[in-house]
C-alpha cells in the first residue's frame, strides 16, 4: 500500500497486502462481478447489453483484467527497485487507446475493461505559477499523448479552474475551453461543468446549457484535513447504451450537489474514496496502488463504488514532487477524472 503522509499517509503496497491479494476464497465472486461493472453505473433501462462495437479492442482489456492477479503479486511488496519493469507491466493497455479527436476522447467514458493510465504534471515555474500552477494531463505511455491542461483562474472569489484541450490556451473564451471546476466558498465542495452555456444564456430548448459532469465533497474528520481525507464523488449515471445521462441544471438548486444532498438519486451515482487501512509496522495509513504510486502523500486516493470496492473507478497518487499518476476506468471520462484530481490540489485542502 502507499502511505498518505507519515504518520498519516498513503504508501505503496507492502507485504501485508500480499495476504489480501492472495485471498482466493473471495476471488471467484469478485471476478464475476468484474466482468460487468457497467451494471453498477446504469441508472435507467435494461441491463447493459454486451454489445460494444464502438469501443476499440475489448478483448485486450479482458486480457489485462486476467493479468491483474499476477501483477498484484509482483508489485505488492517491491517498492522502488523494480520501477522500470513495473512500468512495462503497467503499460500494455495504453497503446489500445487511440486519441483521434481529442475533444471527443476527453469527454468519452473509458472503454470497458481498459484502464486509461495517465500522468499529471504540475508546473510552478514562472511569475505567478507558484500560486497558480498549470497542471497537464498526458497518457502514461511511450508517446505521452497530451490530453488536458488546467489552471486556477486568478480573479475568482471561489476556486475556479479552467480545463483546456490546448496546453498553451487556457482562456475562458477560447475554443479550446472544454470544462471547468468550481468550488464553494469553503473550498470543500466542487462541481465540474463541461463547456456548455450558463443557464442564463440558454437556448429555447436548453440544448446548449452546460452539463454537470461530476461533483466532489470533502469531509473533515476528527483530525481535520490532516488525517486520511473522506471524499464523496457524485457523477451522472449511464444509460443502457453506456452513455452518460446528461444532467443540465436550470439553476443552482438542481445540480448534482443538491440532488445528492436531498437524496434525489435518479440518474445519479455516488462513489467514495476507499478507506485506507492503518499499518502498525509503518505507522501510517496505507492503500494498495499496485505499483502505480511511489510517494506517500495525503493526496493519494482511490475512488470506488460501495457495491464493488475492488473495481477501482479512479486512482491518483504521487510519483515525484510535481508528478502524479492518474488512472481511470469506465464510466469516467478524462475531464471528470482530471477535474477530481485538480480538486484535491486545492489550497484549502492542501495540508502537506
Amino acid at each position: 500500500p502507499c502511505p498518505l503522509m507519515p504518520p498519516l499517509s498513503l504508501t505503496a503496497a507492502t507485504s501485508s497486502d500480499e495476504e489480501d491479494d492472495s485471498d482466493s476464497s473471495t476471488k471467484p465472486i469478485r471476478s464475476e462481478k468484474k466482468k460487468n461493472p457497467a451494471s453498477l453505473f446504469q441508472t435507467g433501462g435494461d441491463p447493459p447489453k454486451e454489445k460494444k462495437p464502438k469501443k476499440k479492442a475489448p478483448p485486450k482489456g479482458d486480457e489485462s483484467e486476467e493479468e491483474t492477479p499476477e501483477t498484484l503479486q509482483k508489485n505488492s511488496n517491491k517498492k522502488g527497485k523494480t520501477k522500470k519493469s513495473k512500468k512495462k507491466e503497467e503499460r500494455p493497455p495504453s497503446p489500445v487507446i487511440e486519441v483521434e479527436n481529442l475533444e471527443e476522447f476527453v469527454l468519452q467514458p473509458a472503454p470497458q475493461g481498459v484502464t486509461v493510465k495517465c500522468r499529471v504534471t504540475r508546473d510552478k515555474k514562472g511569475m505567478d505559477r507558484g500560486l497558480y500552477p498549470t497542471y497537464y494531463l498526458h497518457l502514461d505511455n511511450d508517446k505521452k499523448v497530451f490530453l488536458l491542461a488546467g489552471r486556477k483562474r486568478k480573479k475568482s472569489k471561489t476556486s475556479n479552474y479552467l480545463i483546456s484541450i490546448d496546453p498553451t490556451d487556457l482562456s475562458r473564451g477560447g475554443e479550446n475551453f472544454i470544462g471547468k471546476l468550481r468550488s464553494n466558498l469553503m473550498g470543500t465542495r466542487f462541481t465540474v461543468f463541461d463547456n456548455g452555456a450558463n443557464p442564463d444564456r440558454a437556448n429555447a430548448d436548453w440544448s446548449n446549457v452546460r452539463q454537470e459532469l461530476s461533483a466532489v465533497v470533502y469531509e473533515t474528520n476528527v483530525l481535520g484535513f490532516k488525517g486520511p481525507r473522506k471524499m464523496t464523488v457524485i457523477i451522472p449515471g449511464m444509460n443502457a447504451d453506456c452513455e452518460r445521462v446528461p444532467i443540465r441544471p436550470r439553476n443552482d438548486n438542481d445540480g448534482l450537489l443538491m440532488r445528492w444532498q436531498n437524496r434525489n438519486m435518479d440518474n445519479v451515482i455516488e462513489l467514495h474514496n476507499k478507506a485506507p487501512v492503518w499499518n502498525d509496522e509503518t505507522q501510517s495509513y496505507v492503500l494498495n496502488f499496485h505499483g502505480r504510486v511511489t510517494h506517500a502523500s495525503v493526496k493519494n486516493f482511490q475512488i470506488v463504488h460501495s457495491s464493488d470496492p475492488d473495481y477501482i473507478v479512479m486512482q491518483f497518487g504521487r510519483v515525484a514532487d510535481d508528478a502524479f499518476t492518474m488512472d481511470y476506468n469506465y464510466p469516467l471520462c478524462a475531464v471528470q477524472a482530471f477535474a477530481i484530481a485538480l480538486s484535491s490540489f486545492d489550497g484549502k485542502l492542501a495540508c502537506e
